[in-house]
Parts: C-alpha cells; sequence; structure tokens
C-alpha cells in the first residue's frame, strides 16, 4: 500500500471531519465515496435533457 503524506492544514481538515475514533483512511475513504456518487449523479443527470 502507498504512503501518503498530508500536510499540516490537510491533517487539520481531517480531525474537523472525525467522528469519535474514525481513522484518517476512513474518512478519505467516506470522502472519495460521496465524490464518486456525486459525480455518477452529475453524469446520469445530463442524460435527461
Amino acid at each position: 500500500m502507498p504512503t501518503v503524506e498530508h500536510d499540516e492544514e490537510t491533517v487539520e481538515r481531517l480531525e474537523q471531519l472525525q467522528v469519535e475514533d474514525e481513522s484518517y483512511d476512513e474518512i478519505i475513504t467516506e470522502l472519495i465515496n460521496i465524490y464518486e456518487a456525486e459525480e455518477l449523479t452529475m453524469f446520469h443527470g445530463g442524460d435527461e435533457y
């Protein structure tokens, strides 16, 4: 697995999103899933025109 380094500002933002004992990996995975879901919704939304 590759190593990813986060700058101080990113860590601070992740800490603000953290719920209980949630790891940074879990937060990032959730953000990626949200991004992909929104992208899919936007892609399909354009098909209706």
